[in-house]
């Protein structure tokens, strides 16, 4: 059972700012939680109902495993219909980032993306094609939102997120930069080589001006119907897709 005050930190862990002060998110669900569990986040503790079996876990390590009630659960789910299983988990440190890190790859940086659903659907897609990194302006959706985490489904675990001011990144990185507009090069037609930072934009305005000015190569998706843009998170799979595909030949 928890009590009033574990309810009250559970609960506030749905907004950023509490999350930020006290370094911690929660992650619900099976799926999730193992993926979590198998990877370098560091796990405070796993909350579970009655009718779940921890054996179900496997655990090699020891972590603090607490039943609690069905209410109880309800009471600090971010979700409809809450999961038998959540987890509270560190908020990582992650160490500053320089292009020996970004080197030979291709990473993701994100300009104001503020849909949490978009968000989760890009970390997964990151994951699906093995991209380690993904970079966002200050104002992007915090990865920890509940909603950005459920949306990944355990692919948050397997990536390295970092918030900064873009304008003073991307320069100092020293990698080609592409990015997803309108007017750019047919993206079909382009070899993005070995390693560089591909720009996605905000969902309804694309990416700022100042942003615009960092771009090494423009690129667009041809369009062939009559919409009038992309949804970013297909988008993303689009350019990832791309470019592993010609990483093959």
């Amino acid at each position: 059972m928890l009590s009033k005050s574990q309810i009250s930190l559970l609960r506030s862990l749905q907004n950023k700012k509490d999350r930020t002060q006290q370094s911690l998110f929660l992650v619900e669900g099976l799926k999730s939680v193992i993926e979590f569990i198998h990877s370098a986040y560091q796990i405070g503790a796993i909350y579970h109902t009655a009718s779940f079996d921890p054996k179900v876990l496997k655990l090699s390590q020891k972590i603090n495993l607490t039943e609690i009630s069905v209410t109880d659960m309800e009471k600090v789910s971010s979700l409809k219909t809450p999961q038998q299983i959540a987890a509270l988990i560190k908020i990582p440190v992650w160490p500053a980032l320089d292009n020996t890190r970004l080197k030979q790859k291709f990473s993701l940086v994100l300009d104001g993306i503020q849909d949490p659903g978009n968000m989760g659907t890009i970390i997964r897609t990151a994951d699906w094609f093995g991209m380690q990194h993904v970079i966002c302006s200050e104002d992007t959706v915090d990865v920890y939102n509940p909603k950005v985490v459920q949306a990944s489904m355990g692919s948050l675990s397997r990536i390295n997120v970092r918030y900064g001011d873009l304008t003073s990144i991307l320069p100092k990185i020293g990698l080609p930069v592409y990015g997803a507009m309108l007017d750019g090069e047919n993206i079909y037609d382009i070899d993005f080589g070995q390693e560089g930072l591909i720009v996605m934009g905000n969902e309804g305005s694309g990416l700022r001006p100042d942003i615009s000015k960092l771009i090494s190569k423009a690129v667009t998706i041809p369009r062939k119907g009559n919409a009038e843009s992309l949804n970013v998170a297909i988008a993303t799979a689009l350019f990832c897709s791309e470019i592993v595909r010609k990483s093959f030949k």
